[in-house]
């Protein structure tokens, strides 16, 4: 999809609202910018739980495997020397 913005006062973007809502961007969102050649590329900022799982998993645990491992490091950090 491809639109025609503006640009603002002190360099404010001002996307076309169709794109905005496309891209599920509101106020406050953050993006992030990155210049390639002459081009100028804004990318949503996906939040970490929605990128969490997202992300192809490369990890497996149990309940039971957590809390013994927790269990461990809190003797680790809590033991005397």
């Amino acid at each position: 999809m491809q639109a025609v913005g503006k640009v603002g006062k002190r360099s404010t973007l001002y996307p076309p609202k169709e794109l905005m809502k496309r891209l599920g961007l509101e106020e406050g969102h953050d993006v992030v910018f990155r210049v390639e050649g002459d081009t100028l590329i804004v990318e949503k900022v996906r939040d970490l739980w929605t990128l969490a799982l997202q992300t192809r998993k490369w990890g497996e645990t149990t309940v039971e495997g957590f809390e013994r491992e927790s269990e461990e490091m809190q003797e680790e950090y809590t033991s005397e020397d």
